[in-house]
């Protein structure tokens, strides 16, 4: 028999105004801590987090976060880091996986306060480094997970409506690319790697579940900036059932679609979740799944602004050969992709992205100037 495992964060606190309790949570790690804010977060909310801090009887060193989490920013956050019991990182992803990566490498605890629900990273134990200019370059394990994970929904329902759509997209890759590794076998994401357990296969599924039936609502009701249950429960599928979903299940295609089209300028003025969307119809496609199943996530994801053809991500002149070098960076062994239960070449990849995309405009007309 082989050996299962599942993981996820201490402590996961979700709704509105809880922001303001961010104090309470870390003075339970330490009485030193550092606050890793976003530039926005700062200008924003950067008081209030210090008063909470401050109200606990925590110690607190502020930094803005640099803008990509490179290995630079990480080890300058570690080096201020380094005599605190706690690292708080504020904002977005990329803010997240600098804080939970330069935590690890300064022996603190971790707490992550997303400030938007585009991404699945606040819950998980790992962190993404990219360049400078944007273009990925690996993924780092920290073999913990946060502490604790705060997510104030009022704070989220603030953002644009973008961020919850992306945060969507990200979520919906999750049950198709678990689906993905139940097929090749592979193995999760927690500690090096495990078999899935019953409980990371069912929270992949409801995290599909919760956006087909609250999805829609949800945009709706977030562009208008009302906060209703469908809400809530879209926060809570991007940011929680999609964390526990991918690491405790694992990513294939759409996530390693998205790290190779980062090799393409015009991508990097898109979200992580808008290129995941894409992925996944891709991703589709690559496994010869169902029509029905192809249509269901193009349509949804058309609904709520996701991009679903190639020049949705700016890409509409790509070229087959520019495609194919989307398809090599894809092919080399340490992406994600592997873990598709399919004969991969770069060919096959770039054929994938370009029916993707021939499917996703038939379905839904051309991209409107």
């Amino acid at each position: 028999m082989v050996q299962r495992g599942f993981g996820g964060p201490l402590r996961y606190v979700q709704g509105p105004g809880v922001l303001a309790d961010l104090g309470q949570y870390a003075v339970g790690l330490g009485a030193k801590a550092l606050l890793l804010v976003d530039a926005f977060v700062e200008k924003t909310y950067g008081e209030a987090l210090r008063a909470s801090l401050k109200s606990a009887g925590v110690e607190t060193v502020s930094t803005v976060f640099g803008g990509e989490s490179t290995e630079a920013e990480v080890a300058r956050v570690a080096t201020l880091a380094k005599g605190a019991a706690v690292v708080i990182g504020v904002g977005g992803g990329k803010t997240l996986d600098t804080s939970k990566i330069a935590a690890r490498d300064a022996g603190a605890r971790i707490i992550t306060v997303p400030t938007i629900a585009s991404t699945d990273s606040p819950t998980s134990s790992i962190g993404v480094i990219y360049t400078e200019d944007g273009v990925y370059v690996r993924v780092e394990r920290c073999y913990r997970n946060p502490d604790v994970v705060l997510v104030d929904s009022d704070v989220i329902l603030r953002a644009p409506a973008r961020f919850l759509a992306a945060g969507m997209g990200d979520a919906l890759s999750t049950w198709y690319e678990a689906r993905s590794n139940f097929e090749s076998r592979s193995n999760n994401y927690i500690a090096d790697g495990y078999a899935v357990t019953v409980a990371g296969a069912q929270i992949a599924r409801a995290c599909h579940e919760t956006l087909m039936r609250d999805g829609l609502n949800a945009w709706e009701a977030a562009k208008a900036g009302c906060l209703t249950d469908a809400v809530e429960n879209i926060i809570e599928a991007n940011t929680l059932l999609s964390g526990l979903g991918f690491e405790n299940c694992g990513v294939s295609g759409a996530h390693g679609i998205h790290d190779a089209l980062t090799i393409m300028e015009p991508t990097h003025h898109f979200f992580h979740g808008e290129k995941v969307a894409f992925g996944i119809i891709c991703l589709l496609v690559l496994e010869n799944r169902d029509r029905a199943e192809v249509e269901e996530a193009v349509r949804f994801c058309n609904a709520i602004g996701l991009p679903v053809r190639l020049a949705d991500l700016d890409l509409a002149d790509v070229s087959d050969a520019d495609l194919l070098r989307v398809g090599e960076e894809a092919m080399k062994p340490t992406n994600v992709i592997h873990s598709v239960h399919r004969h991969l070449t770069a060919r096959s990849i770039a054929h994938a992205i370009r029916t993707a995309d021939v499917i996703a405009t038939s379905l839904t007309g051309p991209k409107h100037a």
